[in-house]
């Protein structure tokens, strides 16, 4: 009888309850991540995503769960190296499951393979008939960089700021991949960050659209995008991919891996590897993107002033993303007398393709007879370009 009183009282001192007693963070955070399920779930908001990575938080909150160790991937703030880790097979005899699946996102091994499979489901045809819509990509990144400077009076670091601004990009894996590399730290607050935001496009752009934008500018209608033949389809990413890569090779592995996808889907000889590639290979390593980032978001880490800025800094970014696409969109419209609607200049932000749905929506509202949407996916891919560039000008700084 005493052996069994023994072992229901260890099973009790070990038991997960009494670590949320020690540190009610623990049970903040639950609640958090059961917030975030039930956006992903019920509201819908980017849930191939959104729903792994609040399960991973799940996860990593339950005390004594020991699924990750974030310890093991940062470097000592002594070390004389920061590239100085422990050893893999430290991480193999003593990791959990979120240590093994979070190397993925360590070595920067799942985000250029989810830009892969975005490139098989992206058609570059309207930025190659319209390639003004380039400048418009460009125009939106504006709130990479003025978050940064933002960031940066903020308190944080160059590379923490680097990593908050690259919210303004609006591209999950961007965000991802740059602040593995530069603020590791800071993963868990701006993923969640840069996917909440992405998943409220409908609900940010449209009253900054507005504001920016007068109701004859947005009634604007724009001529048709002429055809693009097969063989500029082939040629624009192997040209992409050589062009930025020998401007700016730490951007290379994210533009060249978009690029791939892309020349898979536009080729049409490798139609098994490229259903692969944007189907089951990148359902599979969104899963593991999703999981291991929701796991990086413990209470000792998360539960911070730092978070909240982070998340208030995020929001900034997106909005000086939009309003600067819009900005410009405007300047357009000017120089082509009245030819371009500013409004597909939000889409520059690379949502894609939700910010070229909600130009649209806005503009069909003032004008029924308005189709944007092409003209809008113009922009729109411009922007995934424009944001994996920007990530690499920030890792050429500061990584």
């Amino acid at each position: 009888m005493s052996a069994i009183l023994n072992t229901l009282m260890s099973i009790a001192r070990n038991s997960g309850f009494v670590g949320l007693a020690q540190e009610p963070g623990y049970l903040a955070m639950i609640v958090v991540a059961c917030i975030l399920l039930y956006l992903a779930i019920v509201k819908e908001f980017e849930p191939l995503l959104l729903l792994p990575i609040a399960f991973g938080m799940l996860l990593a909150n339950l005390p004594g769960s020991g699924i990750i160790h974030m310890e093991y991937f940062l470097a000592p703030a002594d070390a004389a190296d920061p590239s100085i880790y422990p050893l893999f097979n430290e991480i193999l005899h003593h990791g959990g499951l979120g240590d093994m699946l979070y190397m993925g996102v360590k070595l920067g091994i799942y985000p250029p393979l989810i830009f892969m499979g975005i490139g098989t489901m992206t058609d570059f045809a309207p930025l190659i008939s319209n390639p003004k819509s380039l400048l418009l990509g460009a125009a939106a990144q504006l709130g990479i960089f003025t978050t940064y400077l933002g960031a940066k009076l903020l308190g944080f670091t160059g590379p923490e700021a680097a990593s908050i601004g690259i919210i303004g990009g609006a591209d999950g894996p961007t965000a991802i991949f740059v602040t593995s590399r530069l603020a590791p730290q800071l993963l868990g607050s701006i993923a969640v960050a840069a996917y909440s935001y992405m998943a409220l496009v409908p609900v940010i752009q449209p009253p900054i659209m507005k504001a920016l934008t007068t109701h004859e500018e947005r009634m604007i209608v724009m001529k048709q995008l002429r055809t693009v033949s097969k063989t500029e389809k082939i040629i624009f990413p192997i040209m992409c991919t050589i062009l930025i890569g020998l401007i700016l090779p730490d951007s290379a592995i994210l533009v060249g891996m978009l690029m791939l996808g892309n020349l898979m889907k536009e080729c049409g000889v490798v139609d098994r590897i490229q259903k692969t590639a944007g189907n089951e290979l990148m359902n599979i390593i969104t899963i593991f993107l999703g999981l291991s980032v929701g796991c990086t978001t413990s209470a000792n880490t998360f539960l911070n002033l730092q978070t909240l800025e982070i998340i208030a800094l995020g929001l900034i970014a997106f909005s000086f993303g939009t309003a600067g696409g819009v900005i410009f969109g405007k300047i357009m419209c000017v120089l082509t007398h009245g030819q371009v609607n500013p409004l597909i200049g939000s889409a520059g932000v690379s949502a894609v393709p939700m910010a070229a749905r909600v130009s649209q929506k806005v503009g069909q509202k003032e004008n029924p007879q308005n189709f944007l949407l092409m003209h809008a996916m113009g922009p729109n891919v411009a922007g995934v370009i424009g944001s994996a560039v920007a990530a690499g000008i920030l890792i050429n700084i500061f990584g």
